[in-house]
């Protein structure tokens, strides 16, 4: 599996996205930490948005930014528990190609050792869509942290061996 890594950081281009009703882009601590990891670790930032929790709304972001061939990895964050409007997983998941089972059971196992039985409550997710990677996280600025020090960090370092998900996402055009 060692030809699913590289010797150097193949930068990705990647969209954040925030679902919340009641975040701006002045309290996103979520969205603005994802976007400041993601630089930080050599990416480009190419959209970052503020979504309501509206399934359909959530939907046409997602679509619009799957079909663009510029975005080759989305973070979204939010809208993954269990209250009536948190709907992520039922807007996005009609969207997947192919699912990736491991990162919301990778998240629930390093989650339950940060904040014990409550990580049942998560419903965080990915898959891959158009070529498009998409990994879905809870909207606490610390689940994203969680998520990015205990699995995105490496999976979308493309020299993270012995393998990663650079290889994996469409090729920007």
């Amino acid at each position: 599996m060692a030809h699913l890594a590289s010797d150097t950081l193949t930068p990705l281009h990647i969209a954040v996205l925030t679902v919340s009703d009641t975040r701006d882009e002045s309290t996103d601590t979520s969205g603005n930490y994802l976007v400041e990891q993601a630089k930080a670790s050599g990416h480009e930032v190419v959209a970052k948005a503020i979504c309501i929790d509206d399934k359909y709304q959530l939907r046409a972001q997602l679509s619009q930014w799957i079909a663009d061939p510029n975005i080759q990895v989305v973070l979204s964050t939010g809208g993954t528990g269990f209250t009536a409007r948190d709907t992520t997983p039922e807007a996005f998941e009609p969207l997947f190609d192919r699912q990736i089972e491991g990162f919301g059971e990778l998240f629930r196992h390093i989650s339950f050792g940060e904040i014990g039985t409550s990580t049942v409550q998560s419903r965080a997710f990915a898959g891959f869509a158009n070529g498009t990677a998409i990994f879905c996280m809870p909207g606490s600025t610390n689940a994203c942290k969680t998520a990015w020090t205990g699995i995105l960090q490496e999976q979308l370092d493309s020299r993270h061996r012995p393998c990663n998900f650079a290889p994996h996402v469409a090729p920007v055009k």
